[in-house]
């Protein structure tokens, strides 16, 4: 896949990646698959990804400032 910002071919990796999800409070996950660009590093996810992600953060404990899970198809 080509990256946007770059036009570079982004290629299958892990990361660590966060999410504000309230005024103040952070959700980091852990070992979430995305396609980087090796030449700018910007990222994208596909839709199976992104979907689950979405699910994983409709979940979580609003009223904590930082949670860290480690992500699972």
């Amino acid at each position: 896949m080509k990256c946007r910002v770059c036009g570079g071919t982004q290629q299958p990796t892990n990361t660590d990646l966060p999410f504000k999800t309230g005024e103040r409070s952070i959700v980091i996950l852990k070992s979430l698959p995305v396609l980087q660009c090796p030449q700018c590093h910007e990222y994208s996810m596909d839709d199976p990804t992104f979907r689950r992600v979405e699910e994983i953060l409709a979940r979580v404990d609003s009223g904590a400032e930082l949670e860290i899970i480690p992500f699972a198809a």
